[in-house]
């Protein structure tokens, strides 16, 4: 195992400097650069515009940017943010702690509530737990999250049942420990629906159709006519084997916990990466968009690493691979 985890971290070094490299040039393709907005301003001389580019190091060409991003990110320095005057790490500290928390409460609320929904629609296959189950998940699936998030929007505002948008309530300093919790988990509610629920619906999904799938396999027929209880069929070897597809996306679940939230964030006021980013992206603060997508890279990896050994963990056959 140590052995396949050292392998996949050193093929990892050449994925992430193909990912810089795209994303690095793709933002060269943009007209213009940061400074333009200092050059139409006729109060900036052109001798200002001209140490503003050293200082940036905006007068080089497009390669030579790029190996001197590179080289500092191997030395721990990601960048300076041309729009906040600052290294890109502190700028993206003060969002990253909002889009975690969205992202990890939205994980959990997917699978803590996806994975049992799948399991009891295949235990009722074609009643009417499954049917209704199953109709609520294409619901789920249709409906775009930002047309989601707008119809949360209008009923919380016609109910006051749950904030409008932000994160925390105005007081939040001054609540105890119990209710700053509360507060979050109330504020947080809307985001995390509207996030979770196309997920939650094709987690669910793929859960009955993996759970329905193993029952019929000949261990599982095998195991029943030994007089194997049913719950122990199902939870002890169907759902191992069927849960696999549902950890394989964790990989790509666990990127997406910086960047899959743009227009979640937007609509609720939300004050995370997405939002940080778009306005990076517009501004052409390029060594801050590089700095997310860097980090980015590195999460995919990461998650996927992390799916291989739950699925080693889970699945005898796959650590029979992962050890040839």
């Amino acid at each position: 195992m140590l052995k396949y985890i050292i392998r996949r971290l050193i093929l990892a070094i050449p994925v992430l400097l193909g990912v810089s490299v795209i994303s690095f040039f793709v933002m060269q393709l943009a007209p213009g650069d940061f400074l333009d907005t200092y050059r139409v301003n006729p109060n900036i001389s052109r001798e200002q515009i001209q140490e503003l580019e050293r200082l940036y190091g905006l007068d080089k060409n497009p390669v030579t940017q790029y190996f001197l991003w590179l080289g500092n990110i191997m030395k721990g320095d990601w960048g300076y943010s041309f729009v906040y005057k600052i290294d890109v790490w502190q700028v993206m500290l003060r969002r990253l702690e909002a889009t975690l928390l969205l992202g990890v409460t939205t994980f959990i609320f997917t699978w803590g509530i996806g994975i049992p929904l799948g399991i009891t629609a295949a235990l009722h296959q074609y009643k009417f737990t499954d049917q209704a189950l199953s109709t609520l998940g294409l619901i789920g699936l249709s409906i775009p999250n930002f047309f989601f998030a707008l119809l949360w929007l209008m009923w919380s505002a016609n109910t006051g049942i749950f904030p409008i948008g932000g994160m925390l309530s105005r007081e939040f300093a001054n609540f105890p420990w119990y209710k700053q919790i509360g507060d979050f988990f109330w504020h947080v509610a809307g985001p995390v629906v509207t996030l979770g629920t196309a997920s939650l619906a094709g987690t669910m999904r793929v859960m009955r159709g993996q759970i329905l799938d193993e029952m019929n396999q000949d261990y599982a027929e095998f195991a029943r006519a030994k007089g194997m209880p049913s719950d122990v069929v199902i939870y002890k070897h169907t759902l191992r084997n069927a849960i696999n597809p549902v950890i394989t996306s964790l990989g790509f679940s666990l990127s997406s916990i910086l960047g899959g939230a743009l227009i979640t964030e937007y609509v609720f006021s939300w004050p995370g990466l997405g939002t940080l980013m778009r306005d990076a992206i517009f501004q052409q603060d390029i060594y801050l968009v590089m700095a997310n997508l860097f980090l980015q890279g590195i999460l995919l990896i990461t998650g996927n690493l992390i799916a291989d050994i739950l699925l080693a963990a889970s699945d005898p056959r796959v650590r029979l691979r992962m050890s040839a």
